[in-house]
């Protein structure tokens, strides 16, 4: 009896200590960088020598989420509001030009470990050429990053708004 009731209390230890114990996907430890230190940009991998106010047009927004336009073209840098989300935020940088999107930013993004690096660094480029060709926020949401699809969207969507 005694045995029984060792093996109860130890099996009963064991578990209470596995679902106590914090793992790297229990939360959002950290969040992309701060606006002006970095952002992914079109190509496949994020560019950290690139500024986040950087549209490819030279304008830098300062973080303000109103539209700005350069005084030599007829684009606007917009800055969608922050998503936030189960593993962080998100935010959404658009330039318009002529009423098309032609270049799309994203200054924040659930970056905590190395998980969430490895699924932005593979959904966040699909999300951007997908936007670009819709032209929109309606686009698909990328399997395997469902929370930073979702706030995506919900920040492209503002950008839009603003930008209309």
């Amino acid at each position: 009896m005694k045995r029984i009731v060792f093996w109860f209390l130890g099996t009963a230890s064991v578990v209470v200590l596995l679902f106590g114990y914090h793992t790297s996907t229990s939360g959002p430890q950290a969040v992309a960088p701060p606006i002006g230190s970095g952002s992914v940009s079109s190509t496949p991998t994020p560019s950290p020598a690139a500024g986040a106010g950087s549209g490819g047009d030279g304008t830098d927004t300062g973080g303000t989420p109103s539209p700005s336009a350069t005084p030599s073209s007829s684009s606007s840098t917009v800055t969608g509001d922050v998503a936030s989300t189960q593993w962080g935020p998100v935010q959404v940088q658009l330039t318009v030009q002529g009423g098309k999107i032609t270049d799309v930013s994203v200054l924040q993004y659930p970056n905590g470990n190395h998980r969430d690096a490895e699924i932005n660094d593979y959904a966040l480029p699909i999300l951007i050429d997908e936007t670009k060709q819709a032209q929109s926020a309606q686009i698909d949401m990328v399997s395997g990053a469902t929370v930073t699809s979702d706030g995506y969207i919900r920040s492209l969507q503002s950008a839009l708004d603003q930008a209309k």
